[in-house]
């Protein structure tokens, strides 16, 4: 049973993305890297953005059922965009986790693979592309 649905219409990388309840809307533009003019943000920069956002919180949510204080991470994802070789394109993340200081390192590590198991968008990408985790303290 769903809890929520997201609803976003967009005609494209030169456009706008608008939400149906009007609280999202972005002008988009096609990358430089791409031919375009880079005017606006396009959908990797909101597909990272929606990433280090999810992976954050369920990184907090999976901290608290262990006690563990972190407050001050912080999750940058860094997504990518190349040929896929088959004519089409592909996505691949790496997720730079920022833990606090205190945590012992087998403990940052435990915490941030146990957070991938729990992330939707992680659980959306599982096999799908790649994703590297890389702990930055």
């Amino acid at each position: 049973m769903r809890i929520y649905t997201a609803v976003a219409t967009s005609a494209g990388r030169d456009g706008r993305a608008v939400s149906s309840d009007g609280k999202l809307d972005v002008q988009l533009a096609l990358q430089k890297e791409l031919g375009g003019d880079g005017d606006g943000t396009n959908p990797e920069q909101l597909f990272a953005a929606g990433y280090a956002a999810c992976f954050a919180t369920s990184l907090k949510l999976v901290a608290a059922q262990r006690n563990l204080d972190v407050t001050d991470a912080s999750v940058m994802a860094e997504v990518g965009l190349s040929p896929n070789g088959k004519g089409g394109y592909q996505l691949d993340a790496v997720l730079r986790v920022g833990l606090p200081a205190g945590l012992a390192p087998e403990e940052a590590h435990d915490l941030v693979e146990t957070t991938h198991q729990v992330c939707p968008y992680s659980n959306a990408t599982r096999g799908n592309m790649r994703v590297d985790l890389v702990i930055d303290r």
